[in-house]
């Protein structure tokens, strides 16, 4: 199955690194190239190119405001990225969980087998004074 263009799907669109520094970057403010360029320390021609990928795809809004144009992300379109990834999320929150408690249950296990241990605690005094 070919694969879709970067221009037409926002999931290829953000494969690149370079256009996923570019929306971390305008996640809290509208910007202009002139600022992406200087704090992500890339070319401006690279730049435009990114931001023309990221526009065509909807990702990105862009405004005129006198000579310069200023860039944000669209949440709206970032939305199904993020519902696509949340699943993802979930599915290692619930593995983090199952590790968490697997530890837990052979923690008490030990604690209970081990004589120096009460209630699942080191009681460094044995005489328990």
């Amino acid at each position: 199955m070919p694969r879709a263009a970067t221009t037409s799907d926002a999931f290829n669109a953000v494969a690149e690194p370079r256009r996923r520094e570019i929306l971390n970057f305008l996640s809290l403010e509208e910007r202009p190239v002139g600022d992406i360029v200087d704090s992500l320390k890339l070319e401006q021609p690279s730049v435009s190119k990114h931001l023309r990928v990221l526009r065509e795809t909807g990702l990105v809004n862009a405004r005129r405001d006198g000579r310069r144009m200023l860039y944000r992300t669209n949440a709206e379109a970032i939305r199904p990225l993020y519902e696509w990834t949340s699943i993802f999320e979930r599915f290692w929150r619930q593995q983090l969980s199952r590790i968490r408690d697997r530890a837990e249950t052979k923690e008490e296990r030990g604690a209970e087998s081990d004589p120096t241990r009460r209630g699942g605690k080191h009681d460094p005094d044995p005489s328990g004074n």
